[in-house]
């Protein structure tokens, strides 16, 4: 096994220099020799570039040295971003964020390789007199203090 996963990860390095906007977020190989890969792209990530990578490993490995099954597939849209380099493709779409300190709800407006910025309208009371008024929030997070970061789908 501990060859096996040596040979996917030179295969898996070769396909991922040829297609530069895609990268990988997961990899892991099971006792049974079940080989999971999870990519993602700075472009979002189409069935094209899952089945050229898959093809670049199967292709070049040997079935009959190693009994296996691959299975590539794309960062599901309900998964938690798990890499910074994740944020800026999401630029415009509602995150919830949790931190140690709170959790937010907004638009992500700015995304930079340290931090996010989210963006939101919130109900607070009016500064003078009765009642509410609607004010505009924004936050810079860094992204070393998110401990959960996933895109809100709205339908």
């Amino acid at each position: 096994m501990v060859m096996l996963k040596a040979q996917v990860e030179e295969l898996l390095g070769k396909a991922l220099k040829e297609n530069e906007t895609l990268f990988l977020i997961d990899f892991s190989i099971t006792p049974d020799n079940t080989i999971k890969i999870v990519l993602d792209g700075d472009d979002g990530i189409n069935l094209k570039d899952c089945m050229a990578v898959s093809r670049a490993i199967e292709h070049n490995l040997d079935r009959e040295e190693h009994d296996f099954s691959l299975e590539v597939t794309s960062s599901g849209a309900a998964e938690p971003i798990v890499m910074a380099r994740q944020y800026p493709k999401n630029i415009g779409r509602k995150l919830v964020v949790k931190t140690a300190a709170e959790n937010f709800e907004g638009d992500l407006t700015e995304a930079t390789e340290d931090t996010i910025t989210l963006e939101w309208k919130a109900r607070e009371p009016k500064p003078v007199g009765k009642g509410k008024i609607t004010v505009q929030k924004r936050k810079k997070i860094a992204i070393s203090e998110i401990e959960e970061a996933k895109v809100k789908l709205i339908f």
